[in-house]
């Protein structure tokens, strides 16, 4: 067994990693937190959802946990901003046209408080909600860019982000960040704002080093934060790429995979 016994911060991502394939968060996770609790273990959820979506499905602790929000773009402690980065909007407005054109392409600009979509696809609307529970539907979003703070551009392609989309705005990377954040979305994000530098922010906010952090994630958006953990781990489910870099792996999403290490975790700490 590994030992856990420096480990004072536990971050992990949402989707493919504490969420199953449901999109659930287990019983059995909301019992550990009170454990991580008790051993005055502090966690974070990190994810490329929007803030409100994050802490609906951790509800019944939100407001005892950190969060970071679209992929690193936001951090929040209950009402507290902790970091925020948004997307110059000359950059946004010029990015809009370049993902009309993408065939197949769902294009979200996400706001501190909101999302807004252009798109008429009763598909993409019912899926897009599980993801952003604040939004608007708008005639043009470029309009939307010349007046609101964006703080990230999510694209979602029914089939791959990773073959339908990236190859068509990779272009853009010397501008703005891109990551392939799931099965299905690319995100386009301000160069600073990604999991790694959100999370620095809270482990300086709370004194903790990379030897006292615990990483959860499974794609592309969360290399950074990985990178700055000692105990990282992939999921079974995970992107080639992240298993590659992460120091650990365990069970899938679906296998209680973060579950698993935690109960390790709190016998480590017993």
């Amino acid at each position: 067994m590994i030992d856990f016994s420096k480990v004072k911060l536990v971050v992990s991502d949402m989707d493919g990693t504490l969420l199953n394939s449901k999109s659930e968060v287990s019983k059995c996770f909301f019992q550990l937190f009170k454990q991580l609790q008790e051993h005055n273990i502090i966690f974070c959820a990190a994810s490329g959802r929007q803030y409100n979506s994050i802490v609906d499905k951790l509800a019944s602790i939100k407001n005892e946990i950190f969060v970071i929000a679209e992929n690193g773009a936001i951090a929040k402690k209950n009402d507290k901003i902790l970091l925020l980065n948004s997307l110059a909007s000359e950059k946004t407005i010029n990015v809009i046209p370049v993902l009309r054109e993408i065939k197949g392409a769902n294009i979200v600009l996400c706001s501190q408080d909101s999302a807004f979509i252009e798109s008429k696809d009763e598909r993409f609307i019912d899926l897009f909600q599980e993801y952003y529970r604040n939004f608007h539907i708008v005639d043009d979003l470029i309009d939307v860019a010349k007046t609101t703070p964006i703080l990230k551009i999510a694209v979602y392609h029914f089939n791959s982000s990773e073959v339908f989309i990236y190859p068509f705005v990779k272009h853009l990377k010397e501008d703005v960040l891109l990551k392939v954040s799931g099965q299905n979305w690319l995100d386009i994000s301000d160069e600073k704002a990604n999991k790694g530098n959100a999370l620095r922010e809270v482990q300086q906010l709370l004194n903790i080093t990379k030897e006292e952090t615990m990483v959860f994630g499974d794609y592309h958006n969360d290399i950074e934060m990985m990178q700055e953990a000692h105990f990282s781990f992939a999921m079974e489910n995970a992107h080639k790429d992240i298993k590659e870099i992460a120091n650990h792996t365990t069970e899938s999403n679906n296998n209680f995979g973060v579950e698993s290490i935690l109960e390790q975790l709190i016998e480590t700490k017993a």
